[in-house]
């Protein structure tokens, strides 16, 4: 099963597109829950392990995850963790993903057409996925 992002809501989709799950999501949702409470929910808390600000949501959006994707970057941040980063860069497929290792936080996402002129500061680690 994969997740697809939209408008900062978490979606499970298949191969057919919506799915009567991602029905009963969207009417079951909060108009002000927001991306980590509903990630939360969909694949349980001690599956994601961090949390994923709202900027990050919204540069998320639309973008299709699998529960793997979600458990490779957890364990990059874990991997992050063990060397003493704080602030790490995670290069995971064709995104750069920018994590507050101390907060478990997951600051912003960069698709690669968008971090080609972007610089990242603050940062003391890189992790490759």
């Amino acid at each position: 099963m994969s997740y697809r992002i939209i408008n900062g809501q978490v979606y499970a989709v298949n191969n057919y597109g919506v799915t009567t799950t991602q029905k009963k999501i969207h009417q079951n949702q909060n108009a002000g829950s927001s991306f980590s409470d509903v990630l939360n929910k969909k694949i349980g808390k001690q599956n994601a392990g961090y949390t994923i600000s709202n900027h990050a949501a919204q540069r998320l959006n639309g973008v299709e995850f699998t529960k793997e994707d979600f458990n490779s970057i957890q364990s990059g941040l874990n991997k992050a963790r063990m060397k003493g980063s704080k602030n790490t860069l995670m290069l995971y497929k064709d995104m750069a993903i920018v994590a507050s290792v101390e907060n478990n936080t997951i600051i912003t996402a960069v698709d690669k057409d968008r971090a080609k002129e972007n610089v990242f500061t603050n940062i003391d680690s890189v992790v490759i996925l």
